[in-house]
């Protein structure tokens, strides 16, 4: 948990520079893996190879998972707000696990 903590302050006090630089760094990675995707589909085709058919989607797959994870970091409230396009929150409200009862415990 520490690492991870010590990762968010990190990526907190980068430039809006390095984040535009990161971000093209992951565009251009999606571009590159989509690229490869493709061209194992292409193989899978003229070769009639099922098992090339599945690489091309898991890659495909991989390369909407960074897209995703790329939108979710350079897109998150901290950024926002660092970026003034959000105002900034006091207190953040937050949910104790102790008052949680499962069904499971026995604690009904």
């Amino acid at each position: 948990m520490a690492r991870y903590i010590d990762f968010v302050i990190a990526l907190r006090s980068l430039p809006p520079s390095a984040f535009t630089a990161i971000g093209l760094l992951m565009v251009v990675a999606v571009v590159a893996l989509v690229a490869w995707a493709l061209q194992l589909m292409q193989a899978a085709t003229d070769t009639k190879e099922f098992s090339l058919m599945l690489a091309g989607c898991m890659v495909c797959s991989a390369a909407v998972a960074l897209a995703t994870v790329m939108v979710l970091t350079l897109n998150s409230p901290d950024r926002l707000e660092a970026r003034g396009l959000m105002d900034a929150v006091e207190s953040e409200a937050g949910i104790s696990l102790d008052s949680i009862v499962l069904p499971w415990d026995g604690q009904l």
